[in-house]
């Protein structure tokens, strides 16, 4: 028998070893979760559970860019309010007021401006092939890009002053919320595709660097177009793709569209799984381990690496939007990058980069604990405060209330650091298969 046939019957004939780690883990987070139940109340602790799940799609697309391909993106924030404005653009009612008006035959006409002038010096950035020296041609794109943008800029502010004074804002398009879940993450791929371009080039911290100043871009023109998201004015409420507390309670409701996340999971992780194992999937992993040898056997660096960056911005589209739809408020200003990026970056950290089950493990853990950090510490603070009243005649300290709800970031930071000094891969770290 040769050697190769040897290491091949030994690789068939070791048996699997029992998820021991796994079990245990999982157990415990069940009894976590059954106690939340028991001290907090069943309607709370569903939605706690619903928010948890929808973190756990945006931490599914954050371990697909990090853990498969080692790219940092500081960015998931602006993915998520991507993905839950698509969501209340598609299922709020339609705003009779604007398009009763001429108002939208003048938003597209100018909207058509646009995109006629991004043709204009898309054509003077190629004058070269006609002769034109590249210094030259440089000039001359970039006056007429910023002519053309003060132009198509004044005539747009004309037409958006006079949509919120006559309608408030566009409105939506009155249609089930899980279209605006499918297009929120066509649209996040879109730009991650158009951002990938220009950074995947860079270097892992300055992909990140530059992911996180996108972010606050993508905010920024969300919390400033009133015209087209009511801006700080909030949109609220968001109708549900299940049937709402109104008409089967809090609980029961919640319940439902619990299910619905939990199968939009099932989904992800088995099309993950799927492809973590293909060959498609070790390809990536062999990029991410060595890159210079990927590219030896011929391999397309940089297109693979647009396509894994674009699979998770669709992902983080995805979750943000059944997030905000599941929360029933548009609010531009409450997507943080605490809570919207630092929070799904810790939950991919203690579960393991690269691990999907750990993903999901890290996100429902993570998020519980970001959560209960507020009332036990409140909890916790009124204990010391009673028994210093009582043996100390100590004044009560003020505000404690606010000082509870800021005692969760300590306890984050408190968690990745443990995490980071005991399991730097994590809880549930990457299983790397080794052949032959």
């Amino acid at each position: 028998m040769s050697t190769q046939d040897k290491q091949r019957e030994d690789l068939v004939a070791t048996p699997s070893r029992f998820p021991l780690r796994e079990v245990v883990l999982f157990t415990a987070l069940l009894v976590a979760i059954l106690g939340i139940y028991a001290m907090m109340g069943a309607a709370y602790s569903t939605r706690m559970l619903v928010e948890a799940a929808c973190y756990a799609i945006l931490a599914l697309g954050l371990t697909i860019q990090w853990g498969y391909a080692g790219q940092f993106n500081a960015g998931v924030m602006g993915f998520v309010a991507l993905g839950g404005y698509c969501a209340m653009a598609f299922s709020v009612p339609v705003n009779g007021d604007f398009w009763a008006s001429e108002l939208p035959g003048e938003l597209a006409r100018v909207l058509l401006y646009g995109v006629a002038a991004a043709l204009v010096v898309f054509g003077a950035t190629r004058l070269d092939r006609l002769g034109v020296p590249k210094t030259l041609r440089t000039v001359i794109a970039v006056v007429l890009a910023v002519v053309l943008y003060l132009v198509v800029i004044s005539l747009l502010r004309e037409v958006t002053d006079e949509i919120q004074s006559r309608a408030g804002f566009v409105g939506g398009l009155g249609l089930p919320a899980w279209t605006g879940w499918i297009v929120g993450g066509a649209l996040a791929g879109a730009v991650g595709y158009f951002i990938g371009h220009i950074c995947l080039g860079l270097r892992s911290d300055y992909l990140a660097i530059a992911t996180l100043g996108i972010a606050e871009i993508i905010k920024a023109f969300l919390k400033n177009s009133d015209w087209l998201t009511r801006g700080t004015a909030t949109v609220s409420p968001l109708p549900w793709p299940t049937p709402g507390p109104a008409e089967l309670g809090f609980t029961l409701s919640r319940a439902i569209y619990l299910s619905v996340t939990a199968v939009i999971i099932a989904v992800i992780f088995f099309l993950l799984h799927r492809a973590y194992h293909a060959p498609w999937g070790r390809m990536i992993r062999a990029i991410r381990d060595n890159e210079i040898s990927a590219a030896a056997m011929g391999k397309d660096i940089n297109r693979r690496r647009l396509e894994i960056f674009v699979l998770g911005c669709i992902l983080m589209g995805i979750g943000g939007g059944v997030l905000t739809t599941f929360n029933s408020l548009f609010d531009p200003d409450g997507y943080l990058p605490l809570n919207h990026t630092f929070l799904v970056l810790v939950m991919v950290i203690l579960g393991g980069p690269g691990n999907n089950l750990g993903t999901l493990f890290g996100a429902v853990t993570v998020y519980l604990i970001w959560i209960m950090s507020e009332p036990l510490a409140l909890a916790l603070m009124s204990l010391a405060v009673h028994l210093g009243d009582l043996w100390f005649a100590w004044e009560p300290p003020r505000n404690i209330e606010s000082r509870a709800l800021q005692a969760r970031v300590f306890v984050i930071g408190l968690l990745i650091t443990l995490v980071l000094r005991f399991a730097p891969k994590g809880l549930l770290p990457e299983k790397v298969k080794h052949h032959g």
